[in-house]
């Protein structure tokens, strides 16, 4: 999906397909042009596009390749954009998510259940001379030299 076709949807379904609303999306946008240069040859795709690879690689899981068949780049394209633009957005500092603590509230009771998966003694018969039948000898045939 390019930004062509979504820019002119309704805010819904613009967070619909993206995952994010229009205005975060503007915010992160802003972010990338800031933190990306150009230098050397235009790039291929619009900070735009590279920005929804991005949203798409997170929001939908799909594989790096697939990303790239979408978009007419290689994999290795795909791959070094992402990382461009995920390093940009952190580095921003707008855009990182609360730490493990902040996530988890304090006074949330926590349930723990223990499971013993120790092993235990199987209770087998024993064996003794009377418990087994010993075959004759005489049924065992021998090798003849």
């Amino acid at each position: 999906m390019r930004y062509e076709t979504i820019e002119t949807l309704k805010d819904e379904d613009f967070k619909r397909s993206t995952g994010v609303s229009r205005a975060m999306f503007e915010k992160m946008i802003a972010v990338v042009r800031a933190g990306l240069r150009d230098f050397g040859r235009r790039p291929k795709l619009t900070r735009e596009d590279q920005l929804l690879m991005t949203l798409m690689y997170w929001r939908e899981y799909r594989t790096e390749f697939h990303i790239g068949l979408t978009y007419g780049v290689s994999e290795a394209t795909v791959c070094r954009t992402i990382k461009k633009v995920e390093n940009v957005l952190m580095k921003s500092g707008e855009f990182r998510l609360p730490g493990r603590k902040a996530l988890q509230p304090s006074d949330t009771l926590i349930e723990v259940v223990l499971i013993d998966a120790t092993e235990q003694p199987i209770e087998r018969p024993k064996k003794s001379n009377d418990s087994t039948i010993a075959a004759k000898r005489s049924g065992i045939p021998k090798k003849h030299n």
